[in-house]
């Protein structure tokens, strides 16, 4: 571009004008995926396209964060009002409220790898634009396309006395972006690239800090210090508790964790939490659900159910909320160091990050890391990772420390006994996670802010071609992520243990494929490794209720080939390496008992499974009962709530949102159930336990017909999910009368 490479502008505008001046009317426009999107820029560049036809713009990007707005009328007034406080100061994004109004300029098209789960069910704009591509192939697919002008939200700071940046939330896909596109202008290609810098940001280190001149052009002020998407917690039910609780004993104490973000994700952590705080509560549990009885051995082998000494390293392309809970639950502890040599003592067992034996130089000579007479390189190694203590320096092969001189040549027995007074007291440059992109709810985002810089260190950013797979430094990458749980969450299983997870059989995309494929990958790459795929055992209810475990499925996200492990809140089958005979046996085992014959008779069918097998007495009780009958009395302990770690829900909109998730599910599920329920609503008051709930919604003061009814659907919603009393004595002639006048 025409301005020296990292430019400051204050005004989009003319930043816009720059771009299109530059590269043209043809703009094929990609951005960073989730938070770390330009807002302020992509609006700009949109408003410029709309006004004129001649622009041609084609976004780029995946999952494009919007507040939640609701369809209908209740979900709309219970929506409203949380949207306007949990996301106060956030600004949309204009493309995607004209997408949503069915407005969007007919000269700009929209392409995503990955969106909301089932955002784009019912859109067959977005349907048709879907682009199916592994996380790690995003730059190139979209270099593919076209890619002439990119952007990314930043963060920025002052480190010695110089502005730098920090690509902060979004390493993900960005530094290779950034890097290919500057290998393109290379090649006279005209491309731009743009950083719009927010104070709010929190500066991430790992890769993710560059200099200014990474962007050609760098939007900032305090108009850019917006504050940043921060998507409330999704409420954990008590089979996601279930599921985080079998998923809880296969992790090992010393290992590595994946998880991604949501429902499940929290009740992981929230399982492995009370394994660590609370270890006797939760062997109980254990106990009682008959999960070590069940699973022994495969615990004894692969997993773990004591408290976390070693503690946790945690290698995940999204690094959530849930890793910053394990994080204060002294759980995600676990430091790696960019050194083989390091993560094979350390993994050995011979050195601790926090305790540096008096023989680790020795151990390094040994091991070839290091030369017997250590050369300028070796010194920078060492003091770099604090083997070697602060202030020292290296002249003409001597260490100088404060100017007494000790020789380096450490071929002499005496010079290696001298060189120990050197010594650091504990490793330098450790990370307990690597992550690729971060979101979250606020505290997530504060909790970084107000981290020391040493502390916020410890967090890791780098790309997805690091974090999503082994390639490029297989050995490093190995050490570091011993005893791997890559644990990932699918829609669909079939009996033979494939996976669907990001779309449906007719062809409808519900997400994208994301990075599951590269941890699935690694998963079975790595000798010590295990890959946990989570999927609920039941969707639906009511008359659509219907088995997440099938016989067969019309899509395949991970084929039968790549199966290894699948936890349902019954179970956990153990399905890598056995014949599918077996295979069939232990994922009905994990199904809900109400689909186990039907299942079990379609294997038969298709000769699969021996005409006389049996489903084993001890996993024909699995129902919601059991589950709810086993977990619900512990809530008294404060484990299994529906938010583990915080909501910035009040606790009327939790019951509110939970009872109306629930009437949404009844429409669908038992629809004479709801008409009878609300009919005798009619015959009753309005309690006036409920007048909080309807203030709330705004209907505490009905003006209209429509909203007394609105009323009346949402105590009927209230009292299905047992959040009323029961109604009184006086009350139950007429309800009577009423369930006579409908059986009539």
């Amino acid at each position: 571009m025409n301005q020296k490479p990292g430019t400051i502008y204050d005004d989009a505008k003319k930043c816009v004008d720059q771009v299109i001046n530059y590269v043209g009317k043809d703009i094929t426009f990609c951005m960073s995926l989730a938070l770390g999107k330009p807002i302020i820029f992509m609006n700009e560049l949109y408003r410029r396209a709309k006004e004129d036809p001649e622009i041609k713009l084609k976004i780029i990007t995946a999952l494009t964060l919007e507040k939640p707005k609701g369809h209908s009328n209740l979900e709309k007034r219970f929506l409203g009002p949380l949207s306007d406080r949990v996301f106060e100061g956030v600004p949309e994004f204009d493309f995607m409220l004209d997408f949503r109004a069915g407005k969007l300029s007919k000269n700009v098209e929209v392409l995503e790898f990955f969106c909301k789960a089932g955002g784009y069910l019912s859109s067959p704009e977005a349907q048709q634009n879907h682009l199916a591509t592994n996380y790690t192939h995003a730059t190139r697919d979209a270099i593919a396309l076209g890619a002439n002008v990119f952007g990314q939200l930043v963060g920025y700071q002052e480190i010695d006395g110089k502005t730098m940046y920090s690509m902060s939330c979004n390493t993900d896909v960005c530094l290779e972006a950034v890097k290919v596109l500057k290998e393109l202008r290379a090649k006279g290609k005209k491309v731009a690239i743009i950083g719009e810098a927010n104070k709010k940001m929190p500066f991430m280190y790992g890769d993710a800090v560059v200099e200014a001149d990474t962007y050609d052009i760098i939007l900032q002020g305090p108009q850019y210090d917006y504050e940043l998407f921060c998507p409330p917690k999704d409420p954990v039910a008590l089979p996601d508790h279930m599921i985080g609780i079998n998923v809880s004993t296969l992790i090992k104490d010393g290992g590595t964790i994946q998880v991604g973000i949501g429902a499940l994700g929290d009740a992981i952590v929230a399982g492995l939490i009370m394994r660590n705080e609370h270890n006797d509560l939760y062997q109980e549990i254990l106990e009682k659900a008959g999960i070590f009885k069940r699973y022994k051995k495969l615990i004894t082998e692969w997993g773990d159910t004591g408290t976390f000494e070693k503690g946790l390293y945690g290698s995940s392309e999204m690094f959530v909320d849930a890793f910053m809970q394990m994080y204060k639950s002294k759980i995600l502890k676990r430091k790696v160091f960019n050194s083989a040599p390091l993560m094979k003592l350390i993994n050995e067992g011979k050195l601790e990050p926090d305790n540096i034996p008096a023989d680790v130089i020795d151990q390094l000579i040994e091991m070839k890391a290091i030369h017997s007479k250590l050369n300028e390189e070796d010194f920078v190694f060492l003091t770099n990772y604090g083997i070697l203590k602060k202030g020292l320096t290296y002249e003409s092969g001597a260490i100088i420390d404060e100017g007494t001189k000790y020789s380096a040549d450490m071929n002499d027995e005496r010079n290696l006994m001298e060189i120990r007074k050197l010594l650091g007291k504990k490793l330098l440059g450790g990370q307990v996670i690597l992550g690729a992109f971060f979101v979250g709810p606020k505290a997530f985002y504060r909790a970084l802010n107000d981290m020391s810089e040493e502390e916020r260190k410890l967090f890791g950013m780098s790309g997805v071609e690091k974090v999503n797979q082994l390639y490029g430094d297989e050995e490093l990458r190995s050490l570091q992520r011993k005893d791997a749980r890559f644990v990932n969450t699918g829609m669909v299983a079939s009996v033979l243990g494939s996976i669907a997870s990001d779309q449906l059989e007719d062809g409808r995309v519900i997400s994208g494929i994301g990075g599951q494929y590269n941890f699935v990958a690694m998963g079975h790459a790595l000798a010590d490794a295990r890959v946990i795929m989570m999927v609920k055992s039941t969707k639906g209810s009511g008359k659509s209720l219907k088995s997440n475990i099938v016989f067969s499925y019309g899509h395949c996200s991970i084929p039968k080939h790549l199966r290894d492990i699948i936890v349902t809140e019954y179970g956990i089958a153990d399905v890598r390496s056995k014949p599918e005979k077996q295979v069939i046996a232990e994922l009905i085992n994990v199904a809900d008992s109400r689909f186990q014959n039907q299942l079990l008779d379609r294997a038969k069918k298709a000769g699969k499974i021996p005409q006389d097998y049996e489903i084993p007495q001890e996993y024909k009780n699995n129902t919601p009962e059991k589950i709810t009958a086993l977990l619900k009395p512990y809530q008294t302990h404060g484990v299994f709530q529906p938010f583990p770690f915080g909501t910035d829900l009040t606790d009327t909109e939790i019951a509110l949102g939970g009872a109306l998730k629930g009437l949404k599910k009844l429409s669908s599920g038992n629809r004479l159930k709801m008409a009878t329920g609300l009919l005798q609503e009619f015959f009753r008051p309005i309690p006036e336990s409920t007048h909080h709930y309807m203030e709330r919604l705004n209907l505490l003061k009905p003006s209209s017909i429509q909203e007394r009814i609105l009323r009346k659907l949402v105590v009927f919603a209230l009292r299905n999910n047992t959040l009323l009393k029961k109604p009184s004595l006086n009350e139950q002639p007429v309800l009577d009368q009423v369930r006579d006048k409908h059986s009539l």
